[in-house]
């Protein structure tokens, strides 16, 4: 009996962990007698065989806590003063770079930068990422695929992930893989310490 598994393409893929932002790196601790809100942030990302970039983005926790858009409740703009999944790509060395905001609720922003916090433009025309998103009670997946239209030229990519997490008090919570700065700071290229050679898929 011969098997055809080999002529499946094996997707490398990578799952890291978005860490909560606190001053001069000491550990979040909620107050006495409360349960942490969120128990894991993950996300999970690898290049499709079509060329698109998938994100999986894993929420985890009291989910009754927290302000989380949907279709029928959509955030205002911008996205990201609200909970939102971020990605920020970029070509090694190079200082232009791009933005990616995904809401639960299926709104998307995508943003061109020329160099640190220097806007080029929105693309907004042309292709469009797919957008899905599941809940249950305690457990929000979002899973975007972004089209090589949208991303940077070249086959290897610096990537950024974060996200920020509205609580019903208003409160942000802002996490990502790395934070580099004294402050959240997404844009901060040292925070870019994931890569991502988007030819891997196709060989």
């Amino acid at each position: 009996m011969t098997s055809n598994a080999s002529a499946v393409p094996k997707i490398p893929t990578i799952t890291v962990g978005l860490r909560p932002f606190h001053p001069f790196g000491a550990a979040l601790t909620p107050a006495d007698g409360e349960k942490a809100t969120l128990s894991d942030l993950l996300v999970t990302f690898s290049t499709q065989p079509d060329g698109n970039v998938r994100f999986e983005y894993a929420l985890e926790g009291r989910l009754d806590a927290l302000r989380l858009p949907s279709a029928s409740e959509p955030a205002p703009l911008p996205l990201w003063e609200h909970t939102c999944f971020e990605a920020f790509l970029a070509t090694p060395g190079a200082e232009s770079y791009r933005e990616f905001n995904f809401s639960p609720d299926g709104q998307w922003v995508v943003a061109a930068f020329s160099r640190y916090r220097e806007l080029h433009r929105r693309l907004e025309e042309g292709s469009t990422p797919l957008i899905e998103t599941s809940r249950t009670a305690d457990r929000l997946t979002l899973v975007v695929e972004v089209p090589p239209a949208l991303l940077p030229a070249g086959p290897v990519l610096r990537v950024g992930l974060s996200a920020v997490i509205e609580h019903h008090d208003g409160r942000l919570e802002y996490r990502a893989v790395r934070h580099p700065a004294a402050k959240p700071d997404f844009h901060h290229a040292d925070g870019w310490v994931l890569q991502l050679d988007t030819r891997v898929a196709a060989q």
